[in-house]
């Protein structure tokens, strides 16, 4: 009897195990089919994640999903979930706890509200006008109107969903906000001053 609730019991109790997370994780998945898609992490657990995304995975699909922070996360589509899907994580035991240890990181940076940090001096660069590419390769030009390390709000004729990334020069990022007159994007990485002044400044190089 022992051995048959082993076989059956584990996958329940590790679930109540691994917390859930709700963190806000940009990244890209690819189906079974090869295609690649944007998508945005809702919770997570080390044992579990849920997506928001546009073309959801097939119930068992085996998807390889690449996300900001975290990196490369294998799993297997278990549900669907209201404008996106589920998937178990399929790692091993060493991996299960360095994600666990990432997620602890992204919910207390979360908790101090890091995406867009305030405390990172917004400043208007010298050279305002950039070029940003969308996911698609699509290109548009726009003008910083301020910027900070953690990220920056740039007039756009055109607004990509929240969510979608983006490149601002050679700045990796996500959209993360509307206004009036364009969009606020969170870069993927905290930028050194140094590199957004050699970006920004007009791009003299020695």
């Amino acid at each position: 009897m022992i051995s048959t609730a082993t076989n059956t019991a584990p996958s329940r109790a590790e679930r109540r195990n691994f917390q859930r997370v709700r963190v806000k994780i940009y990244g890209r998945y690819m189906l079974e089919d090869r295609s690649e898609h944007p998508c945005q992490v809702v919770d997570m657990s080390p044992g579990n994640v849920a997506f928001l995304a546009d073309q959801p995975g097939q119930l068992g699909e085996k998807i390889i999903a690449y996300l900001d922070h975290i990196g490369r996360v294998e799993g297997v589509v278990t549900r669907g979930v209201e404008g996106g899907f589920a998937m178990t994580i399929v790692a091993s035991e060493r991996k299960r706890d360095k994600l666990a240890a990432q997620l602890t990181w992204l919910a207390n940076k979360h908790e101090l509200d890091l995406p867009e940090d305030r405390r990172h001096e917004r400043v208007a660069p010298r050279n305002p006008m950039s070029v940003m590419i969308l996911g698609d390769g699509r290109q548009y030009q726009c003008r910083i109107i301020d910027l900070s390390l953690s990220g920056a709000a740039v007039e756009l004729d055109v607004k990509p969903a929240i969510g979608v990334a983006v490149t601002l020069g050679t700045m990796r990022g996500r959209v993360v906000r509307h206004f009036d007159d364009g969009i606020a994007i969170e870069f993927s990485v905290l930028q050194r001053e140094e590199t957004l002044e050699a970006e920004f400044s007009g791009r003299r190089q020695a």
